[in-house]
């Protein structure tokens, strides 16, 4: 599969013929200004939870492109009532099968609010099972003993995993969550886009080298072959 990194908790995964967008975060990203999101066409767009820093676009490219959104049942809602039509709503534990594979809505240990302060339910991550494999998509969470329910069903592959601190867990953290859904290949989001979350890179290179665990810190733009 492809990956493209568009800033913060922004990420395309191309499996197959099929993009699947998640959380879109970019215009309102300053290190992404080189972005054009009208030059991004997914097919769907996966929604976490509801806080400003990972829905402010999805409006804007699920109307150009007329990719289905996938969420839970409040955002779901709420993104119907401005004016998005494909939409599809999830709850935790559920899943939902697609022409690439199957998305699994997992639980996650955060707040969620839309940004015009409506309740965004409950907040989640995803785990997606492919032809290529499966793969973990935490959003915004602490770190949880959830996660290793999800390595006792999935053989994950790769885990894109929050790793900022101060709204997340930390890069230990993130190493922990790692072990718990059981993959050494880590790719990192939701850092260094505010200053209570920047990290240091060698630091957190080190820690999770010498956990014998890769870790990617993808820069903005980026594509990369998984």
């Amino acid at each position: 599969m492809k990956v493209t990194y568009y800033g913060h908790a922004t990420f395309l995964v191309e499996l197959g013929q099929h993009k699947v967008l998640f959380d879109p975060f970019i215009s309102g990203n300053e290190a992404a200004s080189h972005i054009n999101i009208e030059d991004i066409n997914p097919d769907y767009i996966l929604v976490t939870h509801g806080h400003q820093d990972h829905v402010l676009d999805v409006v804007d490219i699920a109307k150009r492109s007329g990719a289905q959104v996938i969420s839970n049942f409040e955002i779901i809602q709420w993104f119907g009532q401005q004016g998005l039509e494909n939409l599809h709503p999830l709850n935790h534990g559920g899943g939902v099968n697609l022409p690439f594979g199957r998305v699994v809505y997992v639980n996650a240990v955060h707040t969620s609010s839309l940004p015009d302060g409506s309740y965004g339910g409950q907040p989640g991550g995803f785990v997606v099972i492919h032809d290529e494999g499966v793969f973990y998509y935490s959003g915004d969470t602490a770190l949880t003993y959830d996660m290793k329910l999800i390595g006792e069903h999935y053989d994950v592959d790769l885990a894109f995993l929050c790793l900022g601190d101060n709204f997340t867990m930390d890069y230990k953290d993130a190493s922990r969550a790692a072990n718990f859904v059981g993959t050494h290949n880590v790719i990192g989001m939701h850092f260094d886009t505010f200053d209570p979350i920047k990290i240091d890179h060698d630091v957190v290179r080190k820690h999770f080298t010498d956990a014998h665990q890769d870790l990617y810190l993808m820069g903005i733009g980026e594509e990369r072959n998984f």
